[in-house]
């Protein structure tokens, strides 16, 4: 699962990183980035062979729901059941795109009311993409409201230990398969949600700073001891 992640990456990185317009680009150093908030997304023009950055709601709501609120169960999508959900089967036949990040948080519990907050991302801390849906839904007064979804995928050998899921982390030279608006057929892109090489990747414990959603800044990544796990009585 996916439910709190961080993108500090510059402007400039962002758009060189992605092969973005740099004008198009428009983005805040954000450390503690969370559902129903504002995110970053990319998706490919349909007319020309170029990507566009976006700023979507986090939390995908589909252009049948009655109101936003159905997004606040919607920010990660199954990726094994995706295309079989009313949510997001048309999303990822038509509607796919990347979700830039350079960092995700997870809890796992280390005694029967504490749990422990871990940053998780790539061994450089470098920047990378979760892989995402999107949809267009229009609120009551008429105006459209694009947001999405983040795809999750079994845990890898790094993540399992904290939860058996995780979001799906594409490699860059899959970004073009993923983002083709010509791919219709979602068992053509299925081989690409699978989990991330832990190889390539590292967790380290932070403090509960993060877990505040209004809490920002670069205390919310940074590295502290682990908490010693509680061992609970049995008698």
């Amino acid at each position: 699962m996916c439910g709190r992640y961080r993108l500090t990456a510059k402007e400039r990185w962002l758009s060189s990183y992605f092969n973005l317009d740099p004008e198009d680009v428009a983005w805040a150093a954000r450390w503690n980035v969370a559902p129903t908030q504002e995110v970053a997304t990319i998706r490919q023009d349909r007319t020309e062979p170029k990507r566009i950055f976006a700023l979507m709601r986090w939390g995908l709501i589909p252009y049948w729901a009655k109101d936003a609120s159905f997004g606040n169960k919607a920010i990660n999508a199954v990726s094994e059941t995706a295309a079989e959900k009313p949510a997001f089967r048309e999303a990822i036949k038509r509607r796919r795109c990347l979700v830039p990040a350079d960092g995700f948080y997870e809890w796992k519990r280390i005694g029967p009311k504490l749990k422990q907050t871990y940053n998780i991302g790539l061994r450089d801390d470098g920047l990378f993409a979760f892989a995402g849906l999107w949809e267009r839904w229009k609120n009551p007064e008429g105006n459209p409201v694009e947001s999405c979804t983040i795809l999750t995928t079994q845990a890898n050998a790094l993540v399992a230990d904290i939860h058996d899921r995780m979001p799906v982390i594409l490699s860059p030279e899959d970004y073009d398969r993923w983002l083709d608006p010509g791919v219709t057929d979602p068992a053509l892109v299925a081989d690409l949600l699978k989990p991330f090489d832990p190889r390539l990747m590292r967790k380290y414990p932070v403090s509960d700073f993060v877990n505040r959603p209004d809490n920002e800044g670069p205390e919310c990544a940074q590295e502290i001891a682990a908490e010693p796990a509680v061992q609970q009585k049995l008698w």
